[in-house]
């Protein structure tokens, strides 16, 4: 790889959601600001900018990174997969984790969703079934300022956890 320097743009060409898509990166700016500002794709959002609150989590190669900790000149090459992702995916429609967010009222200002949906696809396509303490550790990465998680947690039990998880989580309602 050449040289970075300061004062030039650099070209970054990543696969986004599945499709090639490129521009043009400071040597210092951010994934996050790259997928938003030079690409487009605002589904992402911007929270802390300190890898604290997990509002700008995207999948990397099928990992779950916070993008605002992250160079876009690192992704340089790579998959960047987005909350847009999700429902692309399947033909427009709504992945099953959206949908069971949607009938469990697990958002309120939908700041933190996007980074909320992020985390807990890479648990559904890992495969297996969660308990509501896995979800709960799983998700302690992202900050929720406004729902109290209950709900969040309900949404991700549904269509991540085991009968006897369900069982519980309805049974504590």
């Amino acid at each position: 790889m050449p040289l970075l320097t300061r004062d030039k743009r650099h070209p970054v060409t990543i696969t986004l959601n599945g499709e090639k898509v490129g521009g043009f990166a400071d040597a210092r700016t951010l994934l996050v600001d790259f997928i938003r500002h030079e690409i487009g794709a605002t589904g992402t959002h911007v929270g802390c900018e300190h890898g604290i609150c997990g509002a700008c989590n995207v999948m990397l190669d099928g990992k779950v990174v916070r993008s605002c900790l992250m160079l876009a000149v690192q992704a340089d090459g790579r998959r960047v997969d987005t909350v847009e992702s999700l429902a692309q995916a399947k033909g427009g429609a709504l992945s099953p984790l959206q949908e069971a967010f949607h009938r469990n009222f697990a958002l309120q200002c939908g700041f933190c969703t996007p980074g909320m949906l992020m985390t807990l696809t890479e648990l559904e396509r890992r495969g297996g079934s969660y308990t509501e303490e896995q979800i709960r550790e799983a998700l302690s990465g992202n900050i929720c300022r406004c729902t109290g998680y209950t709900e969040i947690v309900r949404a991700a039990l549904e269509v991540l956890g085991g009968a006897a998880a369900k069982r519980d989580m309805k049974e504590a309602v």
